[in-house]
């Protein structure tokens, strides 16, 4: 169950009914609007039709013959009739339904009748015109009354349908908020539940572990990028454990590995101090051991200074043109002056390969590869040093044919304090020499490769980027510097 999931689907289920919520609104708010408009074009039809009823009735009782006297009450009679015919021209372009024009047709025809009959008034006595009207009126009258009675039906009609909307849109009001509600509660309750509880409880596993007990560890529940997190948590606070216990022994290693030459000084110190004069051979040897144990010392110490500037982001390099067949000349010049036990071969090319390097440090990597070489090859092996250019590279290399590497080896061969079995039982050491060369390797920009096989031997090339003027030399007189596309070819 994935928390990023939860929430995108709850908010999907909260939008959908925001969003169901606002087109309900957008239709009832159309219908209501229609609904109103039926009502009022209801109204307006009672309105026009009881107006004709009216205007009809009052045309009547100014125009009876036996009643009113016709000639005085004829500009009246006039003004009636005109407002009549106003009034149907209005309620023929209110109307649109077909049976309510169909109500209003008939009307209308009574009302012509009702005219046809009063304009024979010259022509019948007054108690025949009498007569003859008050049918035509009743007709007319009827007429509108049935239109009168429509609309009224059309009013009611249209104001039962606005209460049956107002009640839906009432109903749909309180059932989406009623879902919003229960939808954010539910969401609350499962966040408290399954992501906050979780959360806290990894929080508390931070203090704990930061208050000093490194065995705390968050528990793996809740969502999965929750548990994700608990895993990163668990993996970093085993991962400091383990490194809190590599360093203690790395520390006890230290230890051991420093109190041999110590040791080894301390007997060496006793006998020059014992106050019997020793033979000028024995004072010799006893000179030479010192000699030697004070290098170890000085290489341990120059190791772990070393991984501490790199580790600090302080170690610098003072770069400049070397050439690297110097560097490896020296290296083997000084083991094969030092009486070396192994047949140690050096190769170089003609031409220098000049390098911008710190030429100190560069010494420093061969001397810690020439070295291993040595400590791990049998007596009286040969071991090959050599310099060759290789495209835009200078590679230095070191070959033995010594205990060798088993591929499972090899996967920690450069990391710090690390050193293979079958080294620490041939010689002492902190494990830092291979980790510095290839720190001090990839400041200048190169790298080193490993082949090895178990009981055949090693080979350690260190490559190196050739010096700008080397890898792309001047043109000479007559001829065109190559370009880019001519250095990649």
């Amino acid at each position: 169950m994935s928390l990023k999931a939860v929430l995108s689907a709850a908010v999907a289920l909260l939008g959908a009914l925001a969003l169901a919520a606002a087109v309900s609104l957008i239709v009832l708010a159309t219908n209501l609007q229609r609904t109103t408009s039926n009502l009022g074009a209801a109204v307006e039809g009672v309105r026009v039709a009881e107006a004709l009823e009216v205007d009809l009735l009052s045309l009547h009782r100014v125009t009876h013959p036996l009643l009113s006297d016709l000639e005085a009450s004829a500009p009246l009679a006039a003004g009636k009739e005109e407002s009549l015919r106003a009034l149907l021209s209005e309620a023929r372009r209110e109307t649109t339904n077909p049976e309510e024009q169909a109500l209003l047709a008939q009307a209308e025809r009574g009302i012509a009748d009702y005219f046809l009959v009063r304009e024979r008034a010259a022509e019948l006595s007054p108690e025949r015109l009498a007569r003859e009207l008050g049918p035509s009126l009743d007709v007319a009258l009827a007429s509108l009354e049935r239109l009168v009675d429509y609309n009224v039906a059309e009013a009611r009609a249209a104001q039962a349908q606005a209460a049956r909307w107002e009640r839906l849109s009432d109903i749909a009001g309180f059932g989406v908020a009623a879902l919003l509600l229960l939808g954010g509660a539910a969401l609350l309750l499962w966040l408290r539940r399954f992501a906050f509880r979780p959360l806290l409880d990894i929080s508390r596993a931070m203090q704990r572990f930061g208050s000093g007990r490194k065995r705390t560890r968050a528990p793996e529940q809740g969502p999965a990028e929750l548990r994700e997190m608990a895993r990163t948590f668990n993996e970093m606070a085993n991962s400091l454990s383990r490194q809190q216990e590599a360093q203690l022994t790395f520390l006890a290693g230290v230890a051991h590995d420093l109190r041999n030459p110590l040791s080894a000084l301390k007997m060496s110190a006793a006998l020059l101090t014992a106050g019997r004069p020793l033979p000028e051979e024995r004072m010799q040897k006893t000179l030479a051991l010192i000699r030697r144990q004070v290098a170890r010392l000085d290489r341990m110490v120059g190791d772990l200074l070393d991984a501490t500037r790199i580790e600090a982001g302080r170690f610098e390099l003072q770069l400049e043109e070397h050439d690297a067949c110097d560097v490896a000349r020296e290296v083997v010049e000084l083991y094969r002056a030092g009486g070396s036990s192994h047949d140690l071969r050096l190769e170089l090319p003609e031409e220098p390969l000049l390098l911008r390097c710190d030429s100190a440090r560069l010494e420093q990597v061969m001397h810690n590869l020439v070295s291993n070489a040595l400590k791990y090859s049998p007596t009286g092996s040969r071991v090959d040093v050599g310099v060759a250019r290789e495209g835009e590279e200078v590679v230095l290399s070191v070959v033995d044919r010594g205990i060798g590497i088993s591929t499972e080896e090899m996967r920690n061969l450069f990391v710090p304090f690390k050193r293979a079995g079958k080294a620490r039982e041939r010689t002492p050491g902190v494990g830092l020499g291979l980790s510095v060369s290839r720190r001090i390797v990839e400041a200048h920009g190169g790298r080193i490769e490993v082949e090895s096989r178990p009981g055949v031997g090693s080979a350690f090339r260190v490559r190196l980027p050739l010096h700008p003027a080397i890898a792309h030399p001047p043109a000479r007189p007559g001829e065109e510097a190559p370009g880019p596309s001519d250095a990649l070819h």
